[in-house]
């Protein structure tokens, strides 16, 4: 990582975008002293006078947490699994110049730090991290980082695996306690909307390397590098649709391949020998707002141009009465036994989906979405219910003869979230890929040429059929995954939160792909997402999930831009915007 210049001011709040390798939580480690082994930090972290880079481990050990604190993306990785939350609480609290005070005295004090994050239940304290949801787990993992009273906290990623609402709640609990506390707040996001409307100056980085410095609504009005541009073309607008979303071709380098001209110049379409010639310096272009951009007077004019040049297409309507319905679900069931209760996670769900058709399945987490899929994928054996899959009865798998289980298969197919998880990281691409060929039931004689076209039709050279998983990146395994489940020649993906987990440049580009499979192919979605962003973008009909229950459902226009049902509303309000005021607006309507 290249040296560059960061400052935070007491009380506010910094923004650190950029796409993952970018440097982003690197920067964070090195400032809290927890850089691998492997890795040394040159230069300065100047913090109450002291260069925070040679303290001592002892030293150290009186900064984290009492100065400095780190919520990570991941609750999981910083909450032990085995204590009890009030423990996790209790073992980060410090006991200043008098010895340990009453059990009682502290299981008050444990309260109150939960309360402050807004868990006022008590009973929360006695449960394990497994046994909250992901919302109520990153407020524990708050309330044991500020446990300490630090002075400045460091947020990694902390709603990116959140759904709206919740992702909304933590927001603004973040900034109610920076306010309380007058604490300075560093975020590290990929969402630049959440960038806009939580900091007061955003740091855009890339490949290591500072390359643009700017308050957040200048940012957004009138981007000062290529990159930035990139990133903010890339998102997905909740209130237009466009005829394909722009995107950085592409990957991020890594920082010693970029050490000799710009890090961005082998990504961008503006770049000439001048931007070889070394790397550029970060200098001041205009009131408080800094670039890297060594051409910058030459293409703002083509950059604005760019910009305004975006197609705005209407969403498609049609008329699914007229159609016969490729998936045809009604009065689906499915419970659940937690102990003595029993969990209703599917409560009378009826749903067709035609040939060819995008539809989004939307809500939060635990309404009931996922299961929806795993059910109708015959991964999950529903309660009661009926569920036809072109034609054929499917509600249990177990049940049908070898040859429907073939036709099932070749109808429909599914995309997980986390690619990885679900391709084998012993095999090759080009064997996960044969494998999957041979699966359809036509395919009596392996195509040499078959898992290149795979490759071709998902935007990936031929070449990687020879890597294993480990070996691409977050996009390339997504459309790895994707590719496999085209190899029956399905007519029907269903694809649990595909782009959730992305790069907002590399989701622009799978969802563009989606988009090209559906108009060349003809293939229709099921899309499980609570990403609203990206409804207008990639469907056609949107259905409302809560609570196990279908509350809304419709053409995407009319439920983004007229929705009825409360909890439609509640949803939509906490889709982030990158004014200030979305922090404070209130979202609570009552369901």
């Amino acid at each position: 990582m290249t040296s560059f210049g960061l400052d935070l001011s007491a009380g506010e709040t910094i923004g650190i975008v950029g796409e993952s390798g970018s440097g982003k939580t690197m920067t964070a480690r090195a400032i809290m002293g927890l850089l691998p082994g492997s890795l040394v930090a040159r230069g300065e972290v100047e913090y109450d006078g002291r260069n925070l880079l040679e303290l001592s481990e002892r030293e150290w050990s009186h900064v984290r947490g009492r100065e400095i604190g780190l919520v990570l993306q991941d609750p999981f990785t910083m909450l032990n699994p085995v204590f009890r939350c009030g423990r996790i609480i209790e073992e980060s609290l410090i006991w200043e110049g008098r010895r340990r005070p009453p059990r009682s005295e502290r299981r008050a004090e444990v309260n109150r730090r939960l309360a402050e994050v807004g868990l006022t239940d008590p009973s929360v304290a006695d449960r394990y991290p497994f046994q909250l949801s992901g919302g109520m787990r990153q407020r524990v993992a708050v309330a044991a980082s500020l446990a300490r009273d630090p002075k400045i906290l460091i947020a990694d990623e902390p709603t990116t695996a959140l759904d709206v609402t919740t992702q909304k709640e933590m927001l603004t609990l973040l900034r109610g306690v920076q306010k309380s506390r007058g604490m300075s707040v560093v975020l590290i996001t990929h969402d630049l909307r959440v960038a806009f409307a939580m900091c007061d100056r955003v740091y855009v980085m890339y490949g290591g390397s500072l390359i643009e410095v700017a308050p957040g609504s200048d940012l957004e009005a009138k981007p000062l590098h290529p990159y930035t541009q990139g990133l903010l073309l890339a998102e997905p607008s909740v209130d237009r649709r466009v005829a394909e979303l722009p995107s950085i071709p592409g990957s991020v380098p890594k920082a010693r391949e970029t050490t000799g001209c710009c890090a961005f110049a082998t990504r961008c379409e503006w770049v000439t020998d001048q931007c070889r010639q070394g790397p550029p310096p970060l200098i001041e272009v205009a009131d408080l707002r800094y670039s890297a951009c060594v051409r910058l007077p030459e293409i703002s004019p083509d950059m604005a141009a760019k910009r305004a040049r975006i197609d705005v297409v209407e969403a498609p309507v049609r008329d699914v009465r007229a159609e016969r319905p490729l998936i045809d679900i009604r009065d689906l069931r499915k419970e659940f036994r937690v102990g003595q209760r029993t969990v209703h996670a599917l409560a009378g769900v009826s749903l067709q989906v035609n040939q060819g058709e995008s539809v989004a399945v939307v809500g939060e987490s635990g309404s009931g979405k996922t299961t929806l899929a795993r059910t109708l994928l015959g991964l999950e054996r529903c309660t009661s219910g009926d569920i036809m899959i072109d034609g054929i009865p499917a509600h249990d798998w177990s049940r049908l003869s070898a040859a429907d289980l073939r036709r099932l298969r070749g109808t429909v197919q599914m995309v997980f979230q986390d690619p990885y998880a679900s391709l084998n990281p012993m095999r090759s691409i080009g064997s996960a890929l044969s494998e999957a060929i041979r699966s359809h039931e036509s395919a009596t004689k392996h195509a040499p040429g078959a898992v290149a076209d795979l490759l071709k039709t998902v935007g990936l050279p031929a070449s990687y059929a020879q890597r294993r998983p480990s070996a691409l990146s977050g996009g390339e395994r997504q459309r790895v995954a994707i590719a496999r489940a085209l190899a029956v020649n399905p007519r029907l993906l269903v694809c649990d939160e595909p782009v959730s987990a992305l790069d907002v440049s590399v989701r622009a580009q799978i969802i563009n792909l989606f988009a090209t499979l559906q108009r060349e192919r003809g293939v229709g979605f099921v899309f499980i997402t609570h990403d609203l962003s990206m409804l207008r973008q990639i469907t056609e009909r949107v259905c409302i999930m809560y609570r196990g229950r279908l509350v809304e459902s419709g053409p995407v226009d009319q439920i983004l831009d007229h929705p009825t049902d409360p909890y439609t509303i509640k949803l939509l309000r906490s889709i982030p915007r990158s004014d200030a005021d979305w922090i404070d607006a209130p979202v609570s309507t009552e369901v």
